[in-house]
């Protein structure tokens, strides 16, 4: 009982600390009406602009918006200007319903620099905005000051050995058996999203991937649950989920690492069950110009430990010439 006693009164002083931490930090008001917007090809894409000086864009993980910076917006613009963009399909930008490929989202960052930022900007991303920003910078140099990977997506070269063979449909195939697989797996998909907006559902995904939970709260759940809710958001999740997003891609890490020519960090949360340590250890060994900036969080490091992650990123970005 003492043990159990003892563990409880850590637990509380724990969270009372981490409570006491968030109320020094100024977070980032959720508007239902957004902030700014920036007509894209014709689609109107939500963003947040703070602060002065050099430039950083941040750029939000799937399902998620500029909201997820919300204890990270305030503090960098206090020493830098700073932009956060909702991708389309996500947030407060428009559910467009157009053919969905990582190029998309990679010349929406590239055109957004260009025509709002005006100039080189250190692009920031987590999850797969990380993926979104290195696409970018490896395609757009010239645009690219530095970059900064949270927990990025993306998937390393598999050895030839190891690739699937690529298989002729047959008749049959093609005519019968390739077309009710397509129906029944649209309405899986669609059912699944259907569960995933629930706020039940949220909350759960994000208390596995939060190891301090004391940021998955209503705010942050209501920020992701409201897009969801829009008349197109099922089918462009669907569409996501079809067109890419489930499908094996010869867009690798290796790659972009490759192209890739400017200054890079990863601010990573080691303890992610998706993308875990390994990973960023891996990203280190393939470019070289890598500062690796370990946190004991999960997958989204800057949510759950903002004041870490916002000194790393001060720390770091401050030093770039």
């Amino acid at each position: 009982m003492l043990y159990c006693a003892s563990a409880l009164a850590e637990t509380s002083t724990e969270h009372a600390s981490q409570n006491d931490m968030l109320q020094e930090l100024e977070m980032l008001p959720y508007k239902r009406e957004g902030y700014n917007y920036w007509m894209w090809r014709g689609h109107k894409v939500h963003y947040v602009v703070k602060g002065e000086g050099r430039p950083v864009v941040l750029i939000h993980g799937f399902g998620a918006s500029t909201f997820h910076w919300r204890y990270n917006i305030p503090e960098l613009a206090k020493h830098f200007k700073v932009y956060a963009m909702d991708l389309l399909g996500f947030g407060l930008s428009e559910k467009a319903l157009i053919d969905y490929n990582p190029f998309v989202w990679r010349d929406q960052v590239a055109d957004f620099v260009q025509e709002i930022v005006a100039k080189p900007a250190v692009l920031v991303g987590n999850s797969i905005g990380g993926f979104t920003v290195l696409l970018t910078a490896a395609a757009f140099p010239q645009l690219t000051s530095g970059l900064v990977l949270l927990n990025a997506s993306g998937q390393f070269e598999v050895p030839d050995e190891q690739k699937k063979p690529v298989i002729q449909e047959t008749a049959l195939q093609r005519l019968v058996i390739t077309p009710l697989i397509t129906w029944a797996r649209r309405w899986a998909i669609l059912f699944t999203f259907w569960q995933a907006k629930q706020p039940s559902r949220i909350r759960s995904v994000l208390n596995n991937v939060y190891v301090d939970r004391t940021n998955v709260d209503d705010n942050l759940v209501q920020s992701i649950v409201t897009p969801a809710q829009e008349p197109n958001a099922a089918e462009v999740y669907y569409r996501m989920m079809t067109q890419f997003l489930s499908r094996p891609s010869d867009i690798t890490l290796n790659k972009l690492l490759a192209e890739l020519s400017c200054p890079l960090m990863l601010l990573w949360g080691d303890l992610d069950p998706w993308m875990g340590a390994t990973k960023a250890e891996k990203i280190k060994q393939l470019y070289d110009k890598t500062l690796l900036v370990r946190l004991q969080a999960g997958h989204c490091p800057h949510d759950e430990a903002p004041k870490e992650a916002n000194q790393a990123l001060v720390d770091w970005i401050s030093s770039l010439v």
